[in-house]
């Protein structure tokens, strides 16, 4: 990344860590991810997730004594930066919270309240990115909240009948998230189970293998101490037949049948 890229994310740096969660900061996170290539796009990208990410905790942890609203803005915040830059997973996360959140102050703060619609929106999109254990906790707790909500309770029309569309449809979506949780749970035991398995079989061939390697190197040592010996009977027959032609200028010693003969006299 060039030196100006750097200085841009130093300075939303240190917005954040101002606490200037407002909209001009959204707008300044925006323009850094207007790039003319894609190699620098994806670059920026990561940077500004992981940056998002370190503070996002840092700040989440720092305002645990704050008030509803406050936390909730905090949230707001980091959902719509992450979803600029298209991290899914952390966006998630924190509108779960944020949910989870509102829903379990809202006994004492009815504005806090979920709404059937917000429930649906949320496990739609979880399913949808593939995060189906998130999904199905949200399915839990959605199905909880609404089924205890009043206009269910006293058949109110026609809100009702908007409620029995939308807790049927979060019930099959928590259907379908079980199901792929269950299904990747399985997907991974047998994993695990082949790669056991092939690991064991291969145990065998692992011996059969070294125990070639030992027969072929026992192999290739006795063919070298052959050719050894062999070399060495040479050298010590072509000293015989040296001394011999020494003592018999006349005699030429060519073959291993004359070295016999000789040596026999």
């Amino acid at each position: 990344m060039s030196h100006s890229v750097d200085e841009q994310l130093s300075f939303l740096r240190s917005l954040i860590q101002a606490r200037s969660f407002c909209d001009s900061t959204l707008r300044f996170l925006e323009s850094l991810l207007v790039s003319k290539d894609v190699k620098s796009l994806i670059e920026v990208r990561s940077s500004l997730t992981h940056l998002l990410r370190s503070e996002s905790l840092s700040v989440i942890r720092s305002i645990a004594a704050k008030t509803v609203h406050d936390k909730l803005l905090v949230l707001d915040f980091f959902v719509r930066a992450f979803s600029l830059v298209g991290d899914q997973q952390s966006c998630l996360a924190l509108r779960y919270e944020a949910l989870v959140m509102r829903e379990h102050k809202s006994a004492s703060c009815q504005w806090l309240q979920v709404s059937p619609a917000e429930w649906l929106s949320f496990v739609e999109n979880a399913v949808h990115n593939g995060f189906h254990a998130v999904a199905e906790k949200a399915c839990e707790i959605a199905l909880s909240c609404l089924g205890n909500n009043d206009d269910l309770k006293h058949g109110r029309d026609p809100v009702p009948e908007n409620l029995k569309a939308v807790i049927s449809e979060i019930t099959r979506l928590r259907n379908c998230a079980m199901a792929s949780v269950a299904s990747r749970s399985v997907q991974v035991q047998t994993a695990e189970y082949l790669k056991r398995k092939t690991t064991e079989q291969q145990k065998p061939d692992l011996i059969y293998t070294e125990k070639r390697c030992l027969a072929s190197t026992s192999f290739r040592n006795g063919i070298k101490r052959q050719n050894i010996r062999k070399l060495r009977e040479h050298q010590s027959l072509q000293q015989i037949s040296s001394e011999l032609n020494g003592r018999h200028p006349n005699l030429r010693l060519n073959d291993q049948f004359n070295c016999d003969f000789f040596s026999l006299n």
